[in-house]
């Protein structure tokens, strides 16, 4: 079941998040962060765990961000980060959003969505703020890409 998450799954999303951020397959994520996007994410849940997550984030007047697409690995392959992903298309439509963009280590899963690769430059500025108290800045290795509604 594909559903908004709410305050009792963040340390079940942080685990799976970070579980994932030791292998280096995407950036870690801490509690306090979780706890003040909590509107932007997606859950989806079987036998009352998280096997995965997804969020939407607004980052600007006509533009949000996917991000935090974590699925446990035995559950991968299932269509459930598909789900998720148009779960959070969807919701960007609903607010308005008109562009949607992804920071990624998997750039061709995204692809199949529709997004294509841009350069940095393409993002506001605003965007990179984050990166600045992130691990791993500078040599960050994520691919920007960008899907037009």
């Amino acid at each position: 079941m594909i559903r908004k998450a709410r305050i009792e799954d963040i340390k079940q999303i942080q685990n799976l998040i970070n579980s994932f951020a030791k292998k280096d397959l995407m950036l870690p994520r801490s509690l306090n962060e979780l706890y003040e996007n909590l509107r932007d994410f997606w859950v989806a849940v079987e036998n009352n765990k998280i096997v995965a997550c997804c969020a939407l984030h607004v980052s600007w007047e006509d533009l949000a961000e996917i991000k935090s697409l974590a699925v446990q690995k035995n559950r991968q392959k299932k269509g459930i980060g598909k789900e998720l992903i148009l779960a959070a298309l969807s919701e960007a439509e609903e607010l308005g959003a008109k562009r949607i963009f992804v920071l990624t280590y998997q750039p061709e899963y995204f692809k199949g969505f529709g997004f294509k690769r841009v350069k940095n430059s393409c993002l506001p500025h605003k965007i990179w703020a984050e990166c600045i108290n992130c691990c791993k800045f500078p040599n960050c290795q994520e691919v920007a890409l960008l899907k037009v509604l």
